[in-house]
């Protein structure tokens, strides 16, 4: 009998925590969906671009290339000029460019390079693919290239083979170093703000700073600034360890880096107060994870979202951490500088002012002004 009479009262306590119950059987089916939508069909079909050297004779031997290629299991675009296809290239929409040569001359084979397993994809399928030999195209890691040609066989000279960023030395960590820098910096600020000010509420303390004339203005900007000064310091230290210590490769300005993930840490410091503000217990808080932080784990940048329908695609739009992961990678990989990094640090800058007006008028419910 008093078995029954504590599960019972365990139950009735689940039946009216609604967050509970969704945290229970809804987050996994939501999270298992995403899944199913990111791993669905995913074969590894790189995209590779098409153009004709300036000294092509024509446009038919291009035309040849591109059905080779199709038929060995690749994407393909073809662009009009050189110019084109290395724009298309340095925008990230392709993964190798060819450049078709006449008879008799080695085409050109530039790989974007920052993900070394797309940039093997391509290669596997390029190879023999445009010469048509068994020569093993020669890998011009340092963007000098060059060519060897098989005379012996009668067979075309091998490609030559560039790289638009890094080289072939590139590892995977280092492809993915950067999007793991701004999760990691995302997600322990989140639980830091989540959890710190949740306490701030339950011992009192924000009740009793509201009883004061203080502005809730005032209030928000002061907590962000305690806050901030340590989610700083964080995000400073990860990114400093991850270039010194573990070696991840930096092409652009480590300030800018520092700037980036500081900006990523702080949208991740307004969020985590603002959804503590609905929170009554830390483990409330731990319930926000799989519905706030798994997501933009799923939406960062480590998967590829080609196979995803259009309309799931479009929810990166409202994730912080695609737009600091990708210029991150920008910063880290590709060597952008102030001007490629703006738009997606505006866009970080306008999460968090939204957040932290939210913010502030979530502190209604604490006290009318």
């Amino acid at each position: 009998m008093r078995i029954r009479s504590i599960a019972l009262r365990i139950a009735r306590q689940f039946r009216n925590d609604r967050r509970t119950l969704a945290l229970l059987f809804v987050a996994p089916l939501f999270i298992l969906s995403l899944f199913f939508f990111i791993f669905k069909d995913q074969p590894a079909k790189p995209v590779i671009g098409l153009t004709v050297g300036e000294t092509a004779s024509s446009a038919q031997q291009l035309q040849q290339a591109e059905q080779r290629l199709q038929q060995a299991g690749a994407r393909t675009l073809s662009y009009k000029d050189e110019d084109a296809g290395r724009t298309a290239l340095a925008d990230g929409s392709l993964d190798a460019l060819v450049i078709v040569k006449p008879p008799g001359g080695p085409s050109e084979i530039v790989l974007e390079g920052t993900d070394p397993s797309r940039s093997r994809a391509a290669m596997s399928l390029l190879q023999g693919v445009l010469s048509g030999s068994t020569a093993t195209p020669t890998d011009s890691s340092n963007g000098n290239t060059h060519a060897e040609t098989d005379h012996s066989n009668g067979n075309a000279p091998s490609p030559h083979i560039s790289y638009l960023h890094g080289d072939g030395s590139m590892t995977l960590f280092d492809s993915i170093g950067p999007v793991l820098i701004g999760l990691f910096s995302f997600f322990f600020v989140f639980l830091l703000a989540g959890v710190s000010f949740l306490r701030e509420r339950t011992t009192g303390t924000l009740e009793r700073l509201l009883a004061t004339p203080v502005r809730r203005t005032e209030v928000v900007l002061g907590y962000l600034a305690g806050f901030g000064l340590f989610a700083a310091v964080q995000a400073a230290l990860i990114a400093a360890f991850a270039t010194s210590v573990l070696g991840l490769r930096l092409e652009g300005s480590i300030w800018l880096l520092l700037l980036v993930n500081i900006m990523l840490s702080f949208t991740a410091l307004t969020l985590g107060t603002l959804l503590s503000t609905y929170a009554g217990s830390e483990f409330q808080i731990i319930q926000f994870i799989p519905v706030v932080i798994v997501p933009q784990v799923f939406f960062s940048g480590l998967f590829r979202l080609d196979g995803m329908p259009d309309w799931l695609q479009l929810l990166q739009s409202v994730m912080p951490i695609y737009y600091g992961a990708d210029v991150l990678r920008g910063v880290m990989l590709r060597g952008e500088g102030w001007t490629e990094s703006l738009p997606g640090l505006s866009v970080l800058f306008g999460f968090s002012a939204v957040f932290a007006l939210l913010n502030v008028l979530a502190l209604k419910k604490q006290r009318s002004i």
